[in-house]
């Protein structure tokens, strides 16, 4: 059999390229249906998970589609803002916790997720160096996000403004890091957590001013009367909070009417649950609440969809290649009858030159599935964070 091999091998060896086509091809067409159900799956686990842990969202009413994707999973949010009165509303109820979530800035391209402490204990995060919130101006950095702004404890990060031309609202606010937190596998990995109402001073709805009766203020100052003292415009809001001037930052209006994106509602069983849900259903207004999970299984369904829309047409598109591929085989046969003749002539069996072609198919495809299954273990293996670098 050695030399059946042999001869094999040779000839694939020889004729590399087509050879090279060959296997390319049909290892895709084995991979790509595999990797399409495996990476289908592992979304829709994380999905499912992360909805599971939060049993409702209240916010603006529109689509909860993007109500969801905004409080699970910070992407951007496009309903408007309700306002925090809300949270208050929740909260007096005392069935649930409402937890804000204010999701409008980033900062190097990373979320900032502004909310409250408990949001960290409902998460289970925990912090790996530094320490958490606790004061106006501060932030907590995901282990991902740390790595990506390449900052820790002790270290700086600025703001981006809500727009180039946003001249009269948001203002790039500069924050102190005082925390990371351990890696938790989920999007807060990515995230920039500070306390909402930093949110709020990012949004310019608070804000402090220099002292511009200071002697240290007179570069900023037109005139001084009696009782009475004209700043220029270089006497701008803070970008900068700090121990020295953070008494001097305060809030214009009602916090009742302050912005937020959502709430994460937090009942302490399925029946006070039940029964704010029916609270809000008997008074419609401008804020819905959902389950994340009822949202999620219509997404997931939806994928599911797409996938097996998309699995038949791999399927199709498999069955051509492998009728493409067998059609190679036979014009390599024909063209190569002069060789197989010239075997035949010195005493090569019928049998032994359909075992070298039987040969030559069987290690283009052996070569496929080895390949395939490669390709299917590094899937298997990294497809969680594959789908992580796609979210980012």
């Amino acid at each position: 059999m050695k030399d059946v091999f042999y001869l094999a091998w040779r000839y694939l060896r020889y004729n590399r390229i087509k050879t090279a086509v060959l296997v390319a091809s049909i290892s895709l067409i084995l991979f790509l249906p595999a990797a399409m159900q495996m990476l289908v799956r592992e979304a829709a686990r994380v999905l499912t998970a992360r909805a599971d842990a939060t049993p409702l969202l209240v916010g603006a009413r529109g689509s909860g589609v993007d109500l969801t994707l905004a409080a699970l999973y910070f992407r951007e949010p496009s309903l408007p803002p309700m306002l925090y009165r809300e949270v208050e509303r929740i909260q007096k109820t005392g069935i649930a916790a409402a937890i804000p979530l204010n999701l409008r800035y980033t900062a190097g391209g990373q979320r900032i997720v502004g909310t409250t402490p408990e949001y960290f204990d409902f998460r289970g995060l925990r912090i790996e160096s530094g320490r958490g919130l606790a004061l106006l101006g501060e932030c907590v950095l995901g282990s991902r996000a740390a790595e990506t702004l390449g900052a820790g404890p002790g270290d700086d990060v600025l703001s981006t403004p809500a727009g180039a031309f946003d001249v009269g609202g948001s203002f790039p606010l500069k924050m102190k890091v005082v925390g990371v937190l351990a890696p938790a596998g989920t999007p807060d990995d990515g995230a920039v957590f500070a306390d909402v109402k930093t949110t709020w001073v990012i949004a310019g709805i608070a804000h402090g001013h220099t002292d511009v009766t200071a002697p240290s203020a007179s570069s900023g100052v037109l005139s001084r009367g009696e009782g009475n003292v004209v700043a220029n415009a270089s006497v701008l809001p803070y970008t900068e909070i700090t121990p020295e001037n953070i008494d001097s930052f305060h809030f214009h209006g009602d916090r009742d009417g302050f912005p937020v994106d959502a709430a994460i509602v937090v009942p302490p069983d399925r029946k006070s649950g039940i029964v704010l849900r029916g609270r809000y259903e008997e008074d419609p207004g401008d804020v819905q609440i959902l389950v994340p999970r009822t949202v999620v299984d219509e997404l997931v369904d939806t994928m599911f969809s797409v996938r097996d829309a998309v699995f038949l047409v791999t399927v199709g598109l498999g069955v051509a290649t492998l009728a493409t591929a067998a059609l190679v085989f036979a014009l390599s046969i024909r063209l190569r009858r002069r060789e197989i003749e010239t075997m035949r002539k010195i005493g090569a069996p019928r049998a032994r030159l359909a075992a070298v072609l039987a040969t030559e198919v069987l290690l283009v495809l052996l070569a496929s599935f080895a390949i395939a299954a490669g390709l299917t273990a590094i899937v298997s293996r990294f497809g969680g964070v594959m789908l992580g670098m796609v979210a980012e």
